[in-house]
């Protein structure tokens, strides 16, 4: 019992000192590419992969519904066909680059999702990004490893324990997801 109130204390605390003001700059980011018909791209391995593909979920399909206009998202880690012929073909490290590169344009926005910050795959899509013109964001855990200062700007889960960092970067993006679909649906009414 005191090992599970720990564990919920803990994620409790990380999820309380997220950055208010920098999460509302990101809803305001995300509300301009959906109005500039922009696109969103996210990217991970692992937890952060089936991350990913959950909130592309609510992102194209919940805004579209409440606004009735779709929101142009992609989760790289969705086409398992493409992305083993890229790792097949070249390396697991270019799945994610060699994605992104016909269909990312300036002014798009990247999230890259990433516990430990290092995966190399993801990196090498976030430079590809930043090479692109796309604004990219970082999520990560530990102290951001070597994809924060890739990134244009990061949030950093501050915990060296990879389920917490799941969990801080899910309710991340659950919490831009809710904030944005408010502001579509007010639109829509008004």
């Amino acid at each position: 019992m005191e090992q599970i109130e720990f564990y919920l204390r803990d994620v409790s605390k990380l999820i309380a000192e997220l950055p208010v003001a920098q999460l509302k700059g990101l809803v305001d980011r995300l509300l301009a590419c959906y109005d500039e018909g922009r696109q969103l791209f996210l990217m991970g391995n692992g937890g952060s992969a089936s991350t990913c593909s959950h909130i592309v979920n609510d992102f194209q399909k919940c805004i579209y519904l409440a606004g009735k206009r779709t929101f142009r998202c992609m989760a790289l880690t969705d086409n398992v066909a493409l992305m083993t012929a890229w790792a097949n073909d070249t390396d697991y490290e270019q799945i994610f680059a060699e994605q992104l590169r016909p269909w990312v344009q300036p002014g798009d926005l990247v999230m890259c999702v990433s516990g430990s910050g290092n995966s190399p795959n993801v990196l090498n899509g976030a430079s590809l990004a930043r090479e692109m013109g796309a604004y990219v964001v970082a999520l990560a855990g530990f102290e951001g490893g070597k994809l924060a200062p890739l990134a244009d700007e990061a949030i950093i889960v501050p915990s060296d324990n990879m389920q917490r960092i799941e969990d801080g970067h899910m309710v991340i993006l659950h919490v831009l997801f809710w904030r944005m679909l408010q502001e579509v649906e007010q639109r829509a009414q008004g």
